[in-house]
């Protein structure tokens, strides 16, 4: 699943997405793409569980 995250800007902003996406996942492949400010997520928790983990770390979010 992928997210569009128009606030995320930085290695900060991805490494504190990473971070509460493992969280919620430890298992979960995160990958963040800075120049498109998307996350693709291979997890098996579902979208607005992922979307809320994103918003834990600061961060709003759409499912692309």
């Amino acid at each position: 699943m992928i997210f569009h995250v128009p606030d995320m800007s930085c290695s900060h902003c991805t490494a504190a997405i990473t971070k509460e996406i493992a969280a919620l996942d430890p298992a979960a492949k995160v990958t963040p793409d800075l120049t498109n400010r998307t996350v693709d997520v291979e997890t098996a928790q579902t979208d607005d569980a992922v979307a809320q983990a994103i918003k834990t770390a600061g961060y709003d979010s759409t499912r692309v």
